[in-house]
């Protein structure tokens, strides 16, 4: 069984619009990265507290808090930066999720051991309250290639894994090598496609990551996360300091958040799956 969560402030930075879009679509998941501007990193736990009743009132569960822990340079003062961390896990607990996104650090390269240490850190305070650190595979951080991945799979006991097939497109690995590399043992997968050619973002199955493949590939549960980025968005800049480069053009965020999950839809449904009650079964 596949479910199906995403994230919504792609469609709208405010709840009311997140909901919707979510309802729209037929998907009850959510991986909430940030609403009004503010990310998790820095959200006031009311506001977290008031964003999750509003959720949980439409039947839409938190599958993962999106945060952007990890996207910060090795030198970090990682005494200070546990206040972050733990900021990060009462935001988890607020909206009764047990997963939290994270990274691996920038200019890290030649910190392996320094990263490992980190990591193992975070995976400790994580476990305090009750909440996995999941870790993404994205360009420029440690963990960014599939011998990196599984650096960290061998030296940080307790870490999660997502992949997502995007982001692997500035290294020299095509999908097939990530794919018989890590996905035996992935969490959950970030979905949004690339062309390496030109590395423009594109709907899934548009590009090189062949997430048809992916599908074939699945066994048991697990969930998607449909993440777009078709479109900018409010809040990109917080997170992410690419440019962010498409082929398709859409009027709204809406329409480019309902491109991105009518084109995962239609794979599952070439591939056997049917939808029923918001999951896809084969």
């Amino acid at each position: 069984m596949i479910r199906l969560s995403a994230f919504a402030d792609e469609a709208s930075p405010h709840i009311e619009n997140q909901i919707a879009a979510l309802k729209r679509n037929g998907i009850s998941l959510i991986e909430f990265r940030g609403l009004e501007g503010q990310i998790t990193s820095n959200m006031p736990f009311e506001t977290a507290r008031e964003a999750y009743l509003k959720l949980k009132e439409n039947g839409i569960s938190v599958w993962s808090i999106g945060s952007g822990l990890g996207k910060a340079d090795i030198t970090v003062d990682f005494s200070e930066y546990e206040k972050t961390v733990r900021h990060v896990c009462e935001i988890a607990n607020i909206m009764e999720t047990d997963r939290i996104r994270m990274f691996s650090f920038w200019k890290a390269y030649e910190e392996k051991e320094k990263v490992f240490d980190y990591l193992n850190r975070m995976v400790e305070i994580g476990k305090e309250y009750g909440v996995y650190m999941c870790h993404e595979n994205e360009g420029f951080i440690y963990g960014d290639n599939s011998v990196r991945v599984l650096e960290l799979k061998e030296n940080v006991p307790g870490l999660k894994f997502i992949y997502d097939p995007a982001n692997f497109a500035h290294t020299a690995e095509g999908a097939d090598v990530t794919l018989n590399a890590l996905v035996s043992f992935t969490d959950y997968y970030h979905i949004k496609d690339v062309d390496t050619t030109e590395h423009i973002i594109v709907p899934a199955g548009y590009g090189d990551g062949k997430i048809d493949k992916l599908i074939d590939m699945i066994e048991g549960d697990t969930v998607f996360s449909i993440e777009p980025h078709l479109r900018v968005f409010p809040g990109l800049s917080e997170f992410d300091k690419r440019d962010l480069k498409n082929r398709f053009a859409y009027a709204t965020n809406d329409e480019s958040f309902d491109a991105a999950a009518g084109a995962i839809r239609e794979l599952l449904i070439k591939k056997g799956y049917r939808e029923e009650n918001g999951a896809f079964i084969k």
